[in-house]
C-alpha cells in the first residue's frame, strides 16, 4: 500500500512539469471500428494512432480524423492524385467523433452546440449532460451511464428452476476532463444487476469458475435484497494521465482494461477479465509505438470459503509495434506474471522488452509469455492481421511429432474487408485461432495468466480451435447491423485429469508428457450465431434488438443435469436461443458469447 501511495504521489507531483494529457475512447465502442476502417481505407498505416493497442486516446483520434479530412480535401484539389473517397456516413461518423472529443480541436471549440438545451444548463453541447469549460484552466464533462436489457430464452433440454424471462440493468455515471490541459482525469462508476442466458449462467455458477465475466467482486443471487436470481456487482474505473515528454511519452495511472491486438479476440491481452490497477507508460516516436504496462492482478480464489481480503499477484507487459512500411506493421510482445506477497518484483520494472524473459532472473516459477504480431493493408480495402504466442517451445520436440506437452503456443490469423464488394460501409471480418493445451497455465495456481478467476487472453483459455466471422453494416447514419458467427472445438478435462484445457490447473499435474494434441481429451463442439440491430436515437443513446442461437455438444457420456448445483465439470448437450431488446446510454452493448 505504501508503494502505491508513493507512486501516486510521484505522478501527481509530476503534474507541474507535464505538458499535456488526454482521456481515452471506450473499448468496444463503434468509434474504435471507425478508426480501424478509416486507417485501412486511407491505404497507409498511421503513426498517430495504434489500433492494435486499445484504448486509444481522444487527442490522437481527433488528430487522425482531422488528417483524414485534410487528405480528402487535398486529394480532390490535385489532379491525378489518388483520392480517398469518404461516404456520407463516414463523414457523419467523423463529425460526430470530433464533436464528442471537441476539447482536442484547436482552441477546444469542436463540440457542437445543442439546439435544445435543458433549462439552459444541461446538454448545452449535443452529447454532454454537463459540459463545463473555463478557457484553458479547467474542462469537465459528466454523463449518465445507463443500460437495460429484457431477454427471453429457450433451452433444450429445458432446465428446472431457470427463468425464461431475464432482465439486466446498469446505472451510473462517468466524468472526464483536464486541468490546465496538463492533468487529465476520468472516472466511471456503475451499479449492475445481471441475469445470464442459461449457458453463461452454467459457467458463472460453476464452482470451478465463480466469476462474472468482466467484473470482480459480486453478490450471488439471493445475497442481495430483491435480486430475483440476478448477480449484483459494482464496477468502477478511473485514471489520471499526463505527458511526460510532450506528444511522445504519456503516463497513465488508474484502474481499467486494455486490449492488445487487431482481432475480435486477443492472444496477448483482452478486455474480458475485470478492471485492474495499472501504470501505463506509452511512447510514440517516429514509426514506433511502445507500451509498458505494470498490472496488479487477483489470483484465483474460492468464493465458497467466504469473503475476505484477497492477496494479489502482478504482471509486467511490454508491447512494441513498428510501422515497418506504410502498409506493414510488426509487433513484439512480452508478459511476465509473478506472485509475491503483495510486493512488486523490482527486476520486472525493467522497461526493456524481452530482457526479463531472456535472462530469467527469478527462475522458472513465474509465467513468461512472448509473442509477435503483424498487420498488413492491401489495396485500401483489405487488412490482414495475426498473432503468435509462445510460453515454452522446443523445435526438436515439435519436429518429432510426439505431442510433447511443453510445446505451448497459440496462433491467430484474420482478415478484414472494408466497403466489401464496393458497398459503402459494409465491413467483413474472419478470424481463426488455435491454442495448445497448458499454454496459459503455470506451475502453481498463482502465476497463471488469469485475473479474478478469468483468463487474461481468450475466454476459452487453452486447448481449442475457434473460427469467427463478423459482418458489420451501417446502411444509414444511425443504424448499425451486425451478424456474428462463432464455431469452436475444445478439449474437455475429464474427472480429475488435467488435460490442459483449464488455465487454472497447474501444468505440472499433466498426466502424460507426450501424446498431447491440440484438442486434448473428449471434444466439445459449439456453434453460435448472433444477429443485432442497433438504432442510435441520439448520440450514444441506442436501442438494441437481436437474437442469438447457440448449440453445444460434447463427445463424452451425456449427463443432462437439470441445474448446476453439482460440483465439478458437467458434460452434455445444450441448445439455447434467446431474443432481446435493450436501451443503453454511453456504454457498449453487452455480449454473451464468452464460452
Amino acid at each position: 500500500m505504501l508503494k502505491k501511495a508513493y507512486l501516486l504521489f510521484i505522478l501527481l507531483f509530476s503534474f507541474h512539469i507535464s505538458f499535456s494529457q488526454s482521456t481515452f475512447l471506450q473499448i468496444g465502442s463503434e468509434d474504435t471500428h471507425v478508426l480501424d476502417r478509416l486507417e485501412t481505407r486511407s491505404g497507409r498505416l498511421s503513426d498517430t494512432i495504434c489500433n492494435g493497442d486499445k484504448p486509444e486516446s481522444r487527442r490522437n483520434a481527433v488528430e487522425f480524423l482531422q488528417s483524414i479530412l485534410a487528405k480528402q480535401k487535398l486529394d480532390t484539389t490535385k489532379a491525378g492524385s489518388p483520392v480517398m473517397t469518404l461516404s456520407p456516413i463516414d463523414q457523419y461518423n467523423i463529425a460526430q467523433m470530433i464533436s464528442e472529443s471537441g476539447e482536442w480541436v484547436p482552441n477546444a471549440r469542436g463540440a457542437i452546440k445543442s439546439a435544445h438545451s435543458w433549462f439552459n444548463t444541461f446538454y448545452l453541447k449535443q452529447y454532454d449532460f454537463v459540459h463545463v469549460k473555463s478557457e484553458d484552466d479547467f474542462f469537465v464533462v459528466v454523463n449518465p451511464v445507463l443500460s437495460g436489457i429484457a431477454m427471453y430464452q429457450h433451452n433444450t433440454p429445458a432446465p428446472s428452476g431457470i427463468p425464461t424471462k431475464l432482465f439486466t440493468n446498469s446505472q451510473g455515471a462517468e466524468l472526464r476532463g483536464w486541468i490546465s490541459k496538463k492533468l487529465g482525469f476520468y472516472t466511471s462508476i456503475t451499479d449492475n444487476q445481471e441475469q445470464f442466458p442459461y449457458f453463461d449462467y452454467k459457467n458463472v455458477s460453476n464452482p470451478r469458475i465463480q466469476a462474472v465475466p468482466g467484473a470482480d467482486y459480486f453478490l450471488l443471487p439471493g445475497q442481495a435484497t430483491g435480486s430475483a436470481g440476478r448477480y449484483d456487482y459494482m464496477q468502477a474505473s478511473g485514471y489520471v494521465n499526463f505527458d511526460a515528454v510532450k506528444n511522445h511519452v504519456n503516463v497513465t495511472f488508474g484502474s481499467g482494461k486494455h486490449f492488445l491486438g487487431d482481432g475480435i479476440s486477443s492472444l496477448f491481452l483482452s478486455d474480458y477479465s475485470s478492471n485492474m490497477p495499472f501504470l501505463q507508460i506509452q511512447t510514440r516516436i517516429w514509426h514506433i509505438n511502445y507500451e509498458c504496462l505494470y498490472l496488479e492482478l487477483t489470483p484465483q480464489y474460492d468464493k465458497a470459503l467466504g469473503d475476505g481480503l484477497i492477496a494479489h499477484k502482478f504482471s509486467t507487459i511490454h508491447y512494441l509495434t513498428w510501422n515497418a512500411t506504410k502498409w506493414l506493421d510488426l509487433g513484439f510482445f512480452e508478459s511476465e506474471v509473478f506472485d509475491r506477497p503483495n510486493v512488486y518484483e523490482i527486476s520486472y520494472l525493467n522497461p526493456i522488452i524481452f530482457s526479463t524473459a531472456v535472462n530469467r532472473f527469478n527462475g522458472e516459477g513465474d509465467k513468461s509469455i512472448i509473442g509477435m504480431s503483424g498487420k498488413a493493408i492491401v489495396a485500401k480495402h483489405i487488412q490482414f492481421y495475426g498473432q503468435v504466442v509462445f510460453n515454452e517451445f522446443r523445435a526438436k520436440e515439435l519436429i518429432s511429432s510426439k505431442g510433447w506437452y511443453g510445446n505451448k503456443y497459440g496462433v491467430q490469423a484474420g482478415a478484414k474487408y472494408f466497403d466489401a464488394f464496393n458497398l459503402k460501409n459494409l465491413d467483413l471480418q474472419a478470424e481463426l485461432e488455435a491454442v495448445r493445451p497448458y499454454t496459459y497455465a503455470a506451475k502453481d495456481t498463482l502465476a497463471n495468466y488469469t485475473n479474478y478467476n478469468q483468463p487474461l487472453a481468450d475466454p476459452l483459455g487453452s486447448g481449442f480451435i475457434k473460427a469467427v466471422g463478423l459482418i458489420k453494416y451501417q446502411p444509414v447514419k444511425n443504424v448499425y447491423l451486425s451478424l456474428k458467427g462463432t464455431y469452436y472445438i475444445q478439449g474437455v478435462d475429464t474427472g480429475n485429469a488435467n488435460l490442459g484445457n483449464n488455465v487454472f490447473d497447474p501444468y505440472v499435474t499433466a498426466p502424460e508428457t507426450y501424446g498431447v494434441k491440440m484438442i486434448n481429451g473428449p471434444q466439445s463442439h459449439c456453434e453460435m450465431l448472433n444477429l443485432n440491430l442497433s438504432y442510435q436515437l441520439k448520440r450514444n443513446f441506442f436501442l438494441d434488438v437481436g437474437g442469438t442461437y447457440r448449440k453445444y455438444t460434447n463427445g463424452t457420456a451425456s449427463i443432462n443435469h437439470p441445474d448446476y448445483s453439482t460440483t465439478g465439470p458437467i458434460y452434455g448437450s445444450l441448445t439455447t436461443s434467446y431474443f432481446y431488446v435493450g436501451l443503453r446510454i454511453n456504454t457498449s452493448r453487452r455480449d454473451y458469447d464468452f464460452y
